[in-house]
């Protein structure tokens, strides 16, 4: 009898490879064969999950959305902080997939819908549509900062709490 594989769980290693791969190559170093292999899959199992690459880099795209969002607090500063300060290698596979859909039309509107939707919930949080846009951009604007090591992750937070307490 043929084994019996649930395609979401597939999915989803494959995005974690998707991710493993980013976090140390970038999204230029990412390709079906080394993907593969990261999640200790066929190419042909991941060629029967994903059409195309673009494919592939879009669910992982959606996969690490679903994860900020997941993580994101009832609070306002709860929910500023795990934008801004995610674990590193996510948030620089997050800046991976910023920067390549700048130029791909598969990945723009992607995170277009995740940033919609993080916005709705800072709107929610802090009942102010400016200032959850506000909010949003200083958390990825210090995210990127903590990543070239311009600003630890405490002052990071530091200037987050200060910003969402006046």
């Amino acid at each position: 009898m043929p084994k019996v594989v649930d395609q979401d769980s597939r999915r989803r290693q494959i995005a974690d490879a998707v991710c493993l791969l980013a976090d140390e190559r970038g999204l230029e170093g990412v390709n079906l064969r080394d993907v593969a292999g990261r999640a200790e899959v066929s190419l042909g199992a991941v060629q029967r999950c994903f059409r195309t690459k673009d494919e592939m880099l879009k669910f992982a795209l959606e996969e690490v959305g679903r994860r900020i969002l997941g993580r994101v607090g009832e609070t306002a500063s709860e929910a500023a902080l795990a934008i801004a300060l995610p674990e590193r290698a996510e948030a620089k596979v997050w800046l991976a997939f910023v920067a390549q859909a700048a130029v791909s039309p598969t990945l723009a509107p992607v995170l277009r819908a995740n940033y919609a939707d993080l916005h709705r919930m800072f709107t929610r949080l802090l009942g102010d549509p400016l200032e959850a846009r506000t909010v949003l951009a200083l958390a990825d604007g210090l995210t990127t900062h903590v990543l070239i090591g311009h600003l630890t992750p405490r002052q990071a937070r530091e200037v987050l709490v200060a910003r969402l307490a006046g």
